[in-house]
């Protein structure tokens, strides 16, 4: 399998004050194409900066990132910017709707910053909501759903612009056990039957354990990896 997400010799620092904090140390990561990768660990250990980095909301202080063949550490912010929306969909702990538009106006958000003409945006919004099972759910605002139904639009909305990676952190952190499998169920659907790469960030092992491969980190190294069999 093709790496679609390399890094290489990959540190990151913050300065606050007269402290300069390494929360990465020399990182080396490959992900192939269509893998689901969990990326563990306790809290401070760097895992969110890790996903930051790989999605290209954060850059690293030295080494290389490139991922769908793009040294995205290179890239100006404008160009950037662009290649998030062409390539990354992000999915996180709390669901970020428009709590005044529809599930299906939500979920057509990214699509307006596209040429496609309504008529079409309208046809891949009835598929995303379809794919998430919730096409009945259409008309409804935020409001009137279940956190589980929630994700599921957001994940819906991720997936609208039909990007390369799909990273979620904590996707399941703010849901109850039945509605959390439910949306892992999804994950796991989108990874095996679509192909969709995703890499996952949590704390929960039994979320993890819904990905095809767990990598650990603690205190900004990768110490563990392990492949993992069918849920």
């Amino acid at each position: 399998m093709t790496a679609l997400v390399y890094l290489h010799n990959v540190v990151k620092r913050y300065v606050r004050g007269r402290q300069t904090m390494e929360v990465l140390h020399q990182l080396d990561l490959e992900v192939p194409a269509g893998q689901f990768l969990a990326l563990m660990g306790p809290s401070g250990s760097g895992k969110t900066t890790l996903l930051n980095l790989i999605s290209g909301l954060d850059r690293p202080t030295s080494g290389e990132v490139t991922v769908a063949g793009e040294r995205i550490d290179q890239l100006s912010s404008s160009r950037l910017a662009k290649w998030r929306a062409r390539h990354v969909g992000f999915v996180f702990q709390f669901y970020n709707l428009m709590p005044m538009l529809s599930a299906e106006r939500n979920i057509e958000l990214p699509l307006l910053l596209t040429s496609l003409p309504g008529a079409q945006r309208k046809r891949n919004v009835a598929a995303a909501l379809e794919l998430v099972g919730l096409a009945t759910h259409a008309k409804h605002k935020p409001a009137e759903l279940s956190g589980g139904q929630q994700q599921r639009v957001a994940i819906a909305r991720a997936l609208i612009a039909d990007p390369t990676l799909l990273v979620c952190d904590e996707p399941t952190g703010d849901l109850d056990r039945a509605s959390a499998s439910d949306i892992l169920d999804l994950l796991q659907r989108l990874n095996r039957e679509q192909g969709k790469t995703i890499v996952m960030v949590t704390h929960d092992q039994k979320a993890a354990d819904y990905a095809s491969r767990i990598l650990h980190v603690d205190k900004g190294q990768l110490v563990a990896a392990s492949m993992q069999s069918a849920v």
